[in-house]
């Protein structure tokens, strides 16, 4: 049953700078109670910043908001927070959300209610993400590169010999060889890789590039790690990883994971996690021989032709 008192409305919410604050707050609320986050980074960092233009519908209970729905494109990520789940307000908002033709809905942890809706609603699922991570002995022992083939540096460093116009430039190039198929990571231009830098969390030192200096100096890969500061004693994150086109197949990408891994080790990590699509075989053994074990899924729910 559903209140009479449930609406949904459509917000500016970068405009909205008092209700954005309200939604972090219930976002983090439903965190603590189901132990994993309702929106992803890119879709928190909607609620606030309009360079994203993501739409929002917001969730109402007696004129006080209770969830929201963000929509990038025909992509969604949506919650209701924990003191009003159970009434049918999810269902709800995700109907008012599929409305977007094509809708592809995102549930981070793909937890029983989120599976539920989406087998009310005929979903199935069209993209899966799992997260794995390696802690301990193991961690250590893979954080130990014998041999680094090219010149490892930090982002700063790089800077400082090169200057800040041509390392973008090489990382931008890399980036989007690497992530040409990538609907989030993919097609970036320079101020897309500035947003990305602007996170509370990035760290200039944290940023690992491979270049190739036997003549003009050119990036081989990138290793972008993330710490989780917020976390005690905190982890480390292999946040994005990817080698340009012409460096594939030389047996780089091992160097690459390994240093930033060494990084996030001489930070005080006792663990470290990172994302990759369920699909990619490859990924997924090379990982799993290094010792990462799989923790978490998420996946999005759509309607397949």
């Amino acid at each position: 049953m559903t209140s009479n008192a449930f609406s949904i409305t459509e917000e500016n919410l970068p405009d909205s700078p008092e209700l954005a604050s309200r939604l972090e707050e219930l976002a983090e609320q439903g965190e603590r109670v189901d132990g994993m986050a309702p929106l992803s980074e890119q879709f928190l960092n909607g609620l606030t910043d309009s360079r994203l233009q993501h739409r929002h519908l917001v969730a109402w209970v007696d004129k006080k908001p209770c969830g929201v729905a963000g929509l990038d494109g025909s992509t969604a990520e949506l919650f209701i927070a924990p003191d009003f789940r159970g009434q049918g307000y999810g269902a709800l908002l995700y109907d008012a959300a599929a409305e977007t033709p094509n809708l592809q809905a995102w549930a981070h942890g793909n937890l029983p209610a989120a599976q539920a809706l989406a087998h009310s609603r005929g979903l199935q699922v069209t993209r899966k993400l799992v997260v794995m991570g390696i802690g301990g002995e193991e961690l250590a022992a893979v954080a130990r590169p014998e041999d680094v083939p090219l010149t490892a540096l930090n982002y700063s460093v790089s800077v400082a010999k090169w200057g800040q116009e041509f390392v973008e430039e090489q990382w931008l190039k890399a980036n989007n060889e690497a992530f040409s198929w990538h609907p989030e990571q993919g097609g970036w231009d320079i101020d897309r890789l500035h947003r990305g830098m602007e996170a509370d969390w990035f760290d200039p030192a944290d940023l690992l590039f491979l270049w190739d200096t036997a003549g003009d100096p050119v990036l081989a890969g990138f290793h972008w790690t993330k710490w989780h500061a917020e976390e005690a004693p905190g982890f480390g994150e292999v946040y994005v990883v990817g080698l340009a086109a012409d460096y594939r197949g030389k047996k780089l990408g091992g160097p690459l994971l390994q240093i930033g891994l060494r990084r996030m080790v001489e930070k005080g990590a006792q663990r470290v996690i990172l994302y990759v699509e369920a699909d990619n075989d490859p990924a997924l053994k090379a990982y799993e021989r290094l010792g990462f074990k799989v923790d978490e899924e998420h996946v999005v729910w759509g309607v397949c032709d």
